[in-house]
């Protein structure tokens, strides 16, 4: 009976450690201070990001008959034609050189290189298109992590979550983090808990995601899955022990 005592005991120690929870990643105390997910933060537009890869077109007279200023022949468009965004947020154009773009908007960004343009061309017209960005999502499940392509710019965490496969069964919607880069480098990222499994987290789903994202669903703890799978050899093992302890004993 003691020793018996004794394996439940130590299977309760071992339940709360790594051996039971090894795929466990982001993990957060209990205690921890989430940042404060407002409705807000569905409003705001894609903010450009060191390594996006932006593809311009710049025209003249407000796109008048659109005539590509970047393509030797007026007549033809380039649309091949990419800049990256440095890690100090500058892109170098041409004609204007060097342009910090980090941390704007694309329509921010589409008017300040149009007075940028407008000392070279008369009424200049820019349009920009980021082709790279692209969000991690976890959505629950072992193995099906996936580093999601965004076509658009102003995607949602659960458009994102969507194109993922959605959250599987094992996945808990009730407890999906959104792990964001804070714009200041020298501090911790920025952390987000959201609700997904109620109506109520609905304008929090609906929140846009930027550049990096981290969308993280935990996975449900299936304690007797795991024991069966993880802890089910070591007792064997240690029945056995047992058993030939027991054995020696009574000889």
């Amino acid at each position: 009976m003691r020793q018996l005592i004794f394996l439940v005991v130590t299977l309760s120690v071992f339940s709360s450690c790594k051996l039971f929870k090894p795929s466990l990643m982001l993990k957060t105390p209990k205690d921890f201070n989430y940042d404060k997910l407002v409705d807000s933060l569905g409003r705001v537009d894609y903010k450009i990001a060191p390594n996006d890869a932006i593809q311009y077109r710049v025209f003249t007279n407000d796109g008048f008959k659109l005539i590509d200023l970047t393509s030797t022949n007026n007549n033809n468009f380039r649309s091949d034609i990419d800049v990256i965004v440095e890690s100090t947020g500058e892109v170098k154009m041409p004609l204007i050189g060097r342009v910090k773009i980090g941390g704007l908007s694309l329509i921010e960004a589409e008017k300040l290189m149009e007075e940028k343009y407008s000392e070279y061309y008369v009424k200049p017209f820019v349009t920009l298109r980021v082709n790279n960005k692209r969000v991690i999502v976890f959505p629950g499940s072992g193995g099906s992590a996936k580093v999601i392509n965004l076509a658009n710019n102003n995607t949602t965490i659960l458009e994102a979550i969507a194109s993922a496969g959605g959250i599987p069964d094992d996945g808990k919607a009730y407890k999906a983090k959104l792990i964001r880069n804070n714009p200041d480098p020298e501090q911790k990222p920025l952390v987000y808990l959201m609700d997904l499994s109620r109506i109520e987290g609905l304008p929090l789903g609906r929140s846009k995601v930027q550049a990096n994202d981290i969308i993280y669903i935990e996975q449900r703890y299936r304690p007797l899955k795991t024991f069966i799978t993880e802890i089910a050899p070591l007792v064997s093992l240690v029945t056995s022990l047992l058993i030939l302890y027991q054995f020696t004993r009574l000889r």
